[in-house]
Parts: C-alpha cells; structure tokens; sequence
C-alpha cells in the first residue's frame, strides 16, 4: 500500500514528464496533443517578414553572444582595465574550452556556445515544425553528443589535435547527455536523478539557451510559444522552466510588425502554468520583472545611459550597483540572467546595442545575457535594421573560423517554416 501511495504521488508531482501508465501504449502527457496548425501562416507576416526576423534572431543573439564573449565571467574592474568602456566587437585572448571559443584568440565577431545553441535549436525544429515531442529533442542532443564521440574515429590514424577537438565538443553536452539518456530510457528515479545534479544541482539558464527560438514557431501566439518551450524545458528545475518558456513568448510577441517594444514584457502575466497561485510564493519571473523596472527606473533617475570614454555614467553605476546586491551564487543561474536581460532592456529603452552595451560592460554571464537580449531584440528590430558593421563582422568571423554560416542556418530554417 505505501508503494501504491508513493508511486502515485510521485506520478502527481511530476505533472509534465511521464505518466502513471498500465501500458506502453499511453499517450506522453510532455506531447502536445494540439492540432498541427500552422502559426506562421496564421500571423499573416509576409515571407519577406518572417525571415527577415528569423535573421534578426540569430544574428542578433550572434552579436550579443560576440560582444560579451572575450569578457565573459570577468568582472567590471576587469573589463575596464582591458577593454575599456565596451562599445561594440572586441578580438578575444581567450583559450578555448567546451562552453566557451572552440578555438582560441579568435578575432572579433568570435561566438561561443550561445550561438551554437540558437543552430541546434533551429536545426531541430526546422524539422519538428509543431515542437510537440520534446523527447525528439532529447535524441538530438544525444545523438550530436555521439557525433563528437566519434569524430576521431573517421580516420585510420588517430591524430592528437582531432581527437582532443572532438573530446572537448563532446564535453559541451556531457551534462546534457546525462539528463536526456534517462529522459529517453523514461526512467523517472534516474531522470530526477541526473537533473538534480545537472551541472551541480545549481538552478542554470539551461532552457534560456534555446527556448527563445520556439518563438519564430508561434508568431503573435504567445501562449502557444509559451506551452512549446515549457514542454520542451526537460533540463529545467523549479521557475527557471517558467523564464525559458517566458523568453519564447517575448520573441512571439516580437514577430508582430506592429507591437511596441514595452508590449515584450505582457509575457510575464502570460502564466498557463499557474505559477501566480503558488502558496505564499507566487511567480517569481513577475518578481524579477518588478525588480528589474524598480532597479531602472532609480538608476534613470539620475542620468541617462551615455556612450563615450566616460567609465560608468552615475544612472549605469547605479544600476549596476543595485544589481549587485542581487546576485546568485553562479553567474549562469536564470534568475540572475533574467533580471539582467530585464533591467538591461528597460534601462536602454529597448535599443539594441545600448542594451547589449550594458549588459557587456556589467560581466558575470555576460555573453549569454547580451546573447538572450541580442535575440529578442534582434527579433523585434529585424535584420535588415541591425548595426551593418557588427552583423557583418559576425556572419564573416562565424563563416571564416568557425565554420559556422549563419545566413545559410537562418535562409534554412525559414524555407522549411515558411516555403516557396
């Protein structure tokens, strides 16, 4: 009885994941069991739009993630002493490393993990259109991590340097691969297991990474953007599920022509998942998004963001001193990142470079946050309005050195959302 008992309580809590089934032949309850209707073409955008916009994404996440890149996890005084006042693209004397470069020194426009989460991500759901099966998801990560398990065995002679290019590309999904191989095996103990200890058990922007792209699926649908990346947050603890699935509705309500750039934060009152009737805690994403507009509007009280040789004009020095006083143990914890990218916008009334500005010259994560804000707004503002020289320079450095092509990555995805 105390084994029926927990066993079924055990199935209530993880509402989501898998279900208590007498059979194989169950249904996934983490499949979406919603009709596969076809948002891109409901929203009405032009193809010119939608793909003009799904350039805006990736190479606006691109630019974020290459100006914070040769900073990132440095801090302010760190930043200053090398860099200066960051204003836009700087060359990176960096070593390479899983997370990080994957070749070291790269000239400016060089781009780390963040990008290469928006391409995966992209690639994935050019082929799940209707994002309706996360597990798809969790095989790809899988099926890419052995990929890189077995790049060194292509050729009859080990070389040294491809073998240890490939060890550290597998390295960049190891955690990842722990979690999706129990996910896949539906193995509830060992998928509670390795999720609780992903990356130490710390509360990481994991879904914050990729889910932003499941946007470009459900233009001006915001809940439907919502539901997709919550369903697809399988790497998620606690309301960091609840950030990722928030950062998806923003760029859904940034694929509309005509909303106003204020109308990104109607996301956070978005909540299909109930987290406002949390006993006594409510929503903490609404927390944040109160504390962010709380910190800007005291910083901009005494001055406006300036751009210049000047260090730390008096309104950002406030407001990174007020960020400050709210800082997580790791860098990477959403919570951190979300009031971050939140603040940053807010403060910079929505333009795209002063809010990457900010966010690189603040450090700490410092290529994810202008990588997550770099893609929202990249998004909202569209490609053809980027900063000519920072897109460029990007797509040229992705292409030359690390064999990456944006433009064919973004031109791919939207022919298979948006055809012809």
């Amino acid at each position: 009885m105390k084994t029926s008992v927990r066993l079924l309580i055990s199935c209530l809590l993880l509402v989501g994941f898998y279900s208590c089934k007498e059979d194989s032949q169950k249904p996934d309850p983490q499949t979406s069991t919603d009709p596969e209707v076809d948002w891109v073409a409901e929203s009405g955008l032009s193809r010119e739009v939608f793909h003009d916009k799904v350039m805006g994404f990736l190479i606006g996440s691109a630019i974020g993630d290459a100006m914070g890149a040769p900073t990132e996890m440095w801090s302010r005084e760190e930043i200053r002493k090398v860099y200066g006042f960051v204003e836009g693209l700087d060359d990176m004397i960096r070593k390479k490393s899983p997370e990080g470069i994957w070749q070291a020194n790269l000239p400016a426009g060089g781009t780390t993990d963040d990008t290469r989460w928006k391409i995966l991500t992209l690639d994935y759901l050019a082929k799940e259109r209707y994002a309706h099966h996360p597990r798809k998801f969790a095989g790809t990560l899988q099926d890419k991590y052995m990929a890189y398990l077995e790049e060194s065995r292509e050729s009859p002679e080990v070389n040294i340097h491809e073998l240890e290019s490939s060890l550290m590309k597998s390295q960049w999904l190891l955690e990842w691969n722990k979690v999706s191989e129990a996910y896949l095996q539906e193995d509830m103990d060992s998928y509670i297991a390795s999720l609780g200890k992903f990356y130490g058990g710390e509360m990481v922007c994991a879904g914050l990474l990729y889910s932003p792209a499941f946007g470009l699926l459900y233009p001006k649908q915001p809940e439907q953007a919502y539901q997709a990346a919550f369903r697809h947050s399988i790497f998620d603890i606690g309301y960091a599920k609840d950030l990722s699935a928030i950062s998806a509705v923003m760029v859904s309500i940034a694929m509309d022509e005509e909303v106003v750039a204020d109308s990104l934060f109607l996301s956070v009152h978005l909540d299909p998942e109930g987290f406002f009737e949390s006993r006594l805690v409510g929503r903490t994403a609404y927390q944040i998004w109160l504390k962010a507009k709380a910190i800007s509007d005291e910083a901009r009280s005494l001055d406006s963001l300036k751009q210049g040789n000047l260090f730390y004009p008096p309104a950002l020095l406030k407001a990174y001193e007020l960020l400050d006083e709210n800082l997580e143990d790791m860098p990477f914890h959403a919570g951190e990142i979300s009031l971050q990218v939140y603040t940053a916008m807010i403060f910079s009334d929505f333009d795209f470079m002063k809010t990457l500005v900010f966010l690189t010259n603040y450090g700490r994560d410092n290529d994810t946050t202008a990588a997550l804000a770099g893609a929202i707004l990249g998004t909202y503002y569209g490609y053809v309005s980027l900063p000519k020289k920072e897109r460029q320079q990007v797509i040229q450095v992705s292409k030359d050195w690390l064999d990456l092509d944006l433009e064919k990555v973004a031109d791919s995805f939207a022919e298979s959302i948006y055809p012809k």
